[in-house]
């Protein structure tokens, strides 16, 4: 095995955390993945669950993939995936929502009946090169990426209501954009966040069309699925610290998925 891979993404079946040799420039990814998959293991509500493997050079690796399951969660529970990382030149999104993971699975207080899904790193493949695959912008239908096949294959098995994809934006501004598109995007509204859930940060709406499903990412495979879901985008202003990024995700995540958990159970109810 080569000292120069950073041997946190090639985990084998056992996806030992004990074999993590971090490097630069991905140390604190490194550090904050073996932590968090030896967390995984002592946890009753977050489980490490990573896709693959995908073969690279005759070596294989896997997108890391953590679960959480709420108390009484069924089949019928909400369902939500959380996406990262689909830049490696930055990952301030991708430690952000390591972090975010990592405090659910010492303080598991979101409620009961939750099956949520997180996906810190898309562009493993980038991250291992050094230089970025850009998959922002990708279709899932028929990727020519391996990590996006597996998320794609992911999306179809697990049927989920909607994604939330947490990015960088390049804008100047000290703004966060939120944008919601999808099928259900009008009739969702301001029932998945408000003003009230970012504060105290600034932020700025957006919005796309909602009669086409997108080209691009996890709401391009909308045929393929039994409903329509939604895919939330926070995009945090790209001059932002590492430590800004994690705070504001924490906050509107929690935020998040405590009111969207209030309207899917209201609604079940209609």
């Amino acid at each position: 095995m080569s000292s120069l891979l950073p041997i946190a993404l090639r985990f084998d079946a056992a996806y030992s955390p004990a074999a993590v040799a971090p490097l630069s420039p991905s140390i604190e990814f490194n550090d904050r993945l073996t932590s968090l998959y030896a967390l995984a293991q002592r946890s009753r509500y977050v489980f490490a669950s990573p896709l693959g493997p995908f073969y690279r050079k005759a070596r294989h690796y896997h997108v890391p993939r953590f679960v959480y399951f709420g108390p009484h969660t069924s089949d019928e529970s909400l369902r939500l995936a959380f996406h990262a990382g689909f830049d490696s030149a930055d990952l301030r999104g991708t430690l952000a929502l390591l972090h975010f993971v990592e405090r659910l699975a010492l303080t598991p207080d979101l409620g009961q009946g939750l099956n949520l899904s997180f996906f810190p790193l898309a562009d493993i493949t980038g991250l291992l090169r050094g230089e970025s695959q850009q998959l922002a912008g990708h279709s899932w239908i028929d990727p020519k990426v391996s990590e996006l096949e597996l998320l794609a294959g992911d999306v179809r098995s697990r049927a989920y209501h909607g994604f939330v994809r947490i990015e960088s934006t390049d804008s100047d501004d000290d703004v966060i954009s939120i944008r919601l598109r999808g099928h259900s995007a009008d009739a969702l509204g301001l029932e998945l966040l408000s003003s009230h859930d970012i504060a105290p940060w600034d932020v700025r709406w957006e919005s796309g069309p909602v009669d086409t499903a997108p080209a691009d990412g996890p709401l391009s495979l909308s045929d393929d699925l039994p409903f329509r879901p939604f895919e939330l985008t926070i995009g945090l202003p790209s001059a932002w610290s590492v430590e800004l990024h994690r705070e504001a995700v924490t906050t509107i995540l929690k935020n998040f998925i405590q009111r969207y958990r209030g309207f899917h159970a209201y609604a079940q109810h209609l």
